[in-house]
């Protein structure tokens, strides 16, 4: 069993910038992130390659947020900028040991505990 570990998160500004960390105990699967709402399923953010070398953004990440990885520290990273209210959500991130999937929450078979990111004024 993977363990994901989640740090970041909070009350931030429209405007602001967050960082979001993802820490997956040793192992440097592709790792997806997620954002929930109440009421609402898990909608794809983005997800970067084993390597690092590839990344794909949903439509309302795109050109705002940057997923970038530190293997040696087996931590992946969602750099959130120009952040609006409508991105307020609960952030999950994942890890899918195959490797195939991306924008499908079905597709991960490890989570980490969710962080709640508010934006509001």
């Amino acid at each position: 069993q993977l363990q994901l570990v989640q740090s970041g998160g909070g009350l931030v500004q429209p405007g602001e910038s967050l960082r979001l960390s993802c820490t997956a105990a040793g192992k440097n699967y592709k790792i997806g992130w997620f954002r929930q709402v109440p009421g609402k399923g898990r909608e794809g953010v983005g997800c970067i390659s084993s390597d690092g070398g590839s990344t794909d953004y949903a439509d309302s990440a795109e050109g705002r947020f940057t997923i970038s990885r530190d293997n040696a520290k087996s931590t992946v990273y969602l750099h959130m900028s120009s952040l609006k209210p409508e991105d307020t959500a609960v952030y999950y991130c994942a890890a899918d040991p195959t490797g195939a999937g991306c924008f499908s929450p079905g597709m991960y078979r490890y989570w980490g505990q969710g962080t709640q990111v508010t934006v509001s004024s």
